[in-house]
């Protein structure tokens, strides 16, 4: 009996241990979160599926320049043999024609070939060409990172600002029960009226919706990270960064960031650019010979029975050849010269865009540090805004609990401050979105994906 409850208990403590095991929270830093995002994430993932198939692209292109050894064999078996027509002085008759059946009714032939591309100055040039479309592709996979940290970073923000927004109105909650508690006190000693004991509660119920919409708002931002992050839902993940105003982003500011250099978009264009030349090179290598190596061995037998087929080795003869064959175009009715003119304009049309995405970037760059600037500014600003309000606050709240204050007063004070707290958030994730945008635009992004 004491061994069939011992069993139960380790049975039921090893079950809450799973279970409190299954349900613990996963606590994410803003860098876990960008890291987890690129490894997780399905948009990454098929994008670095379609790199590998660049690769076996690029495997297919070196191919066509690596010999080809075929090998065959058929049978045959002819119902009917072909008859021709051969002169009749061949068999002492002269000025006639007489007809003569050809072949054996079973052939049974095998051969091995090989052909091997010596020179082709396209198929060359393809080879080239798959290698830069294979760079292409990396470049889009750390497109996709970025832009994926980019934004997995604004939610992170966006999250924190909204479950600080939480504390700040649960704060402002508190505050007003302990002033509705007092009004209450007051009514009852008949100091206030109890429209003001009415106003306070209203207050308190609007702080309520307030909270409502933010505990929802919040919810939605948690669900949408687990889906960036393939969380699953019933999963808690808890954000370790507890205060916004905290994080260090921004190594150095430089105002006169002028080289774009390590944009990903400018080395997207920079390597179409090459494949666009490379592309030139092909259509002009058209017109270039190609020089080819071929050889075979074969070996083929007739028999008019079958069934010593096999065993009669006088019936089996080989033959083979080694050869070289050149192949010169001559006229292709202007198909390269219009693939040649083409690549002419895609290298134009591409250097027209770094131009212009190079130029983008130094107006988005300087307007990204003036709203950085002004954010930060305001940020400051806010922050005093609030411990202004927040003193205010207090004043009245004492002045009105000794009835030297008004219900309106303290309401007014009240809303002043939740403003203040409001535009302080807004602000800070202002000033934190654009902190982010110049690390885009400076290439400093791929900081938090680096370990």
């Amino acid at each position: 009996m004491k061994r069939i409850i011992l069993s139960t208990i380790l049975i039921l403590a090893s079950g809450h241990f799973l279970f409190s095991q299954e349900n613990t929270p996963i606590s994410l830093s803003l860098r876990q979160c960008v890291q987890m995002a690129v490894e997780e994430n399905i948009h990454i993932r098929t994008a670095r599926i379609d790199a590998e198939k660049n690769q076996h692209r690029k495997a297919e292109a070196i191919s066509a320049l690596i010999p080809k050894i075929n090998v065959g064999a058929n049978f045959q078996d002819n119902l009917s043999l072909p008859t021709t027509m051969v002169p009749g002085e061949i068999f002492g008759q002269p000025d006639t024609r007489i007809p003569v059946q050809m072949g054996a009714k079973f052939n049974a032939g095998a051969a091995a070939t090989i052909s091997w591309v010596l020179y082709n100055q396209t198929a060359s040039t393809a080879v080239q060409l798959a290698k830069k479309i294979t760079e292409l592709s990396n470049l889009g996979i750390e497109k996709a990172e970025e832009e994926l940290a980019e934004e997995v970073a604004k939610l992170y923000f966006l999250t924190m600002a909204t479950a600080q927004q939480k504390n700040l109105i649960e704060e402002n909650i508190n505050r007003t029960k302990r002033i509705q508690e007092i009004t209450k006190i007051l009514v009852d000693n008949g100091m206030v009226k109890q429209v003001d004991y009415d106003r306070v509660s209203i207050s308190l119920e609007n702080l309520y919706t307030q909270l409502n919409n933010v505990e929802a708002g919040l919810e939605q931002q948690y669900n949408m990270m687990k889906y960036i992050l393939n969380i699953p839902l019933d999963k808690t993940i808890v954000l370790t960064d507890t205060d916004i105003s905290e994080i260090q982003l921004l190594q150095n500011l430089s105002e006169n960031l002028s080289d774009f250099s390590n944009h990903i978009n400018i080395r997207l264009l920079e390597s179409q650019q090459e494949i666009n030349r490379t592309n030139q090179r092909m259509a002009r290598s058209a017109n270039m010979p190609t020089v080819m190596f071929t050889g075979q061995y074969a070996v083929h037998g007739m028999q008019n029975e079958f069934r010593n087929y096999f065993n009669n080795s006088n019936r089996w003869f080989s033959s083979s050849f080694i050869g070289l064959g050149v192949s010169i175009p001559i006229f292709d009715g202007g198909e390269r010269r219009s693939q040649v003119r083409q690549a002419n304009l895609e290298i134009q049309k591409t250097d027209a865009l770094l131009f212009d995405k190079k130029e983008k970037f130094t107006v988005d760059f300087q307007n990204a540090v003036n709203h950085y600037q002004n954010n930060r500014a305001n940020v400051e600003r806010q922050r005093q805004n609030i411990a202004l309000a927040e003193r205010v606050y207090d004043e009245t709240a004492q002045k009105y609990r000794e009835g030297l204050a008004s219900m309106s007063d303290l309401l007014q004070d009240e809303m002043s401050l939740s403003s203040a707290q409001a535009n302080y958030l807004t602000a800070l994730y202002n000033y934190r979105e654009s902190e982010i945008k110049i690390m885009s635009l400076n290439g400093e992004i791929r900081n938090l994906i680096r370990n």
